[in-house]
């Protein structure tokens, strides 16, 4: 059986034999993008070079990037859709197009990893009147042979690609373009209750999309219309999971190896429910994994709140399937792990304070879950939601359970008068990293370079960045370090920061081989892996660090500044609170 790591660096190595330089996956957290809480696919961090602007490391790049997406939650428990994957991707920055990207991405599939050209299915982008039909595609898969009723077309709600959907959703400056989707056709029995006629796109499980490569070559304008972009780029992305399942002839993505250990412990200690429990626990358990692993703790807002949801999806699924998930929780932890092993080795690091954040969270929801589960029907089911943090799907399937009948109009209703009032007041709950490149932002953004050495300098240099969050309003910056700062090391950390805001340093950048740069000094945290090429930001003589900006010219921009708060994440990782002084 072809294992997740194998895949990873056959599809690393393909690409890199014809001119890609890989590329790090950039955190799983966003920073300076104020439109997401999660990097959710591999394009996303590189927008700017899509759009013209000259990448460090060339114009073909390949990389697998971690991901987040939770638009999906509630289809978590079928075979094939997870909350963390990876996105294997390749790009071309106005370099080649559809005749080298297709028939690499055939190869990669057809002899690489040994697919059979009669179990793919392709998919494109049918026109509309802007954008004329990809009769170019067509005849690039029909000199690969391709049969014809293997090449099936559908319009922009299937295959066209921004990350806002169709273009008529896209905003001004937004790029996109239509897409050629790939399908592996697993043979299963088609399910009538999807469709009288099974397609690719149909949802019976039968046909699985592990591909599609996006021709991003139009931006939206002010207008409205649709304008082609000088530089026509390649981007594609193929879920690591979905190909492996591929590979392996199993529609089940839990039945790869990322999941088969932690699966069989859960299995062991069963004792009711469906494989969909075993699913969502998985799945849920895995995602927390890699977001506490990034510095995010459960909370009731942003990144947190997503956290704290997924762990406590993971506990009510426990109850049903009637598994002590806390006394199994570090045997699912190691078998989860194991599937990285050599790949993201700060998952293992960090495995015991990892453990801590979700049993304390475990322990927390506890009490809640009792009191909620006795409630189902006493109590109405957006209730349970609002009061007892019970997801509605949940909530129906312990009511079906009881013999009872969820309503779901009820529900729905409840819920947009609840969403409708709370509008307003969570405009900002959900922003993570930089809230935008504001004046303000942009000077706690470099505060943070000043803060990180500053703690280094006061506590040692075990000290590193695990995560922060900008705002208008404060910055949060989260560390390691295994107790409380006393008030005596608060202080001494900002009076170290206003000196060097006092002293009006200059603040400057420079490219240069990521070799060199960790020689200088250069500071360098998150990412297992650097491109070539880095770029270095200086803030006098005092800090040195990899960095994507934006950043103040001089200290001096920023003002006096003030720790207003510190707090623990769990094991060895601490945060502070820092604010501007008007």
């Amino acid at each position: 059986m072809l294992t997740g790591n194998d895949l990873r660096q056959k599809y690393l190595d393909f690409f890199a034999k014809r001119n890609h330089q890989i590329i790090p996956s950039a955190p799983i957290v966003t920073e300076g993008d104020s439109t997401t809480l999660f990097t959710s696919s591999g394009m996303q961090p590189l927008v700017p070079y899509l759009l013209g602007a000259p990448h460090p490391a060339g114009v073909r790049l390949v990389n697998s990037q971690k991901c987040i997406r939770t638009q999906d939650i509630e289809e978590i428990g079928d075979n094939r859709h997870t909350t963390f994957f990876e996105m294997l991707g390749n790009w071309s920055l106005g370099d080649y197009f559809k005749a080298e990207q297709l028939a690499w991405i055939w190869e990669f599939l057809t002899k690489e990893i040994g697919l059979l050209k009669e179990k793919l299915h392709v998919t494109l982008f049918e026109g509309n009147d802007q954008v004329p039909k990809d009769e170019e595609s067509y005849k690039i898969w029909k000199s690969l042979g391709l049969a014809d009723d293997h090449i099936h077309y559908y319009d922009a709600e299937k295959n066209w690609w921004s990350r806002s959907g169709t273009p008529d959703k896209m905003p001004p400056g937004e790029p996109g373009g239509p897409d050629s989707e790939v399908f592996y056709d697993f043979g299963t029995p088609h399910d009538p209750k999807y469709g009288k006629k099974c397609h690719p796109n149909c949802d019976c499980g039968r046909f699985l999309e592990i591909g599609n490569s996006v021709f991003m070559q139009y931006q939206k304008q002010a207008d409205g219309t649709l304008k082609e972009l000088e530089q026509k780029n390649v981007d594609f992305g193929g879920g690591l999971e979905r190909i492996l399942a591929a590979a392996n002839n199993n529609p089940d993505i839990f039945q790869t190896d990322f999941f088969l250990g932690a699966a069989k412990v859960l299995e062991a200690v069963r004792l009711a429910g469906d494989e969909k429990n075993i699913r969502i626990i998985l799945d849920h358990i895995r995602a927390s994994l890699f977001l506490i692993d990034e510095g995010v703790a459960p909370s009731n807002k942003g990144q947190g709140y997503i956290l704290r949801r997924l762990i406590r999806r993971a506990a009510v699924h426990s109850k049903i399937a009637n598994i002590d998930l806390d006394t199994n929780l570090i045997l699912v932890l190691q078998e989860l792990t194991k599937a990285y092993n050599g790949v993201y080795t700060s998952i293992s690091k960090n495995q015991g304070m990892i453990h801590n954040t979700i049993l304390e969270e475990l322990k927390k929801f506890e009490k809640t879950l009792k009191n909620g589960m006795l409630q189902i029907g006493k109590s109405s089911s957006f209730d349970l939601y609002q009061t007892y943090g019970f997801p509605p799907e949940i909530t129906e399937e312990l009511m079906k359970n009881k013999g009872l009948e969820f309503d779901w109009d009820e529900f729905n209703e409840k819920l947009k008068a609840h969403q409708s009032s709370s509008r307003t007041a969570s405009a900002g709950m959900f922003r993570g990293g930089l809230a935008d490149h504001s004046e303000t932002v942009t000077k706690y953004h470099t505060a943070t370079h000043l803060l990180q050495q500053a703690l280094r300098d006061v506590l040692g240099d075990h000290v590193h960045q695990a995560g922060s969050n900008l705002t208008n309003e404060r910055l949060r910056f989260d560390f390691s370090h295994d107790k409380a700062l006393t008030p005596d090391q608060e202080k001494a950390v900002e009076k170290i920061i206003n000196q060097q805001i006092t002293a009006d340093l200059l603040v400057t950048q420079k490219e240069m081989a990521y070799d060199e740069a960790i020689k200088t000094g250069a500071l360098a945290f998150f990412k297992e892996k650097y491109p070539a090429k880095v770029t270095v930001y200086h803030i006098g003589d005092y800090s040195r660090e990899l960095c994507g900006g934006p950043h103040v010219a001089h200290t001096s921009e920023i003002g006096k500044i003030k720790i207003v708060k510190q707090e623990s994440l769990g094991s060895s990782l601490r945060r502070v609170y820092l604010k501007l002084l008007a």
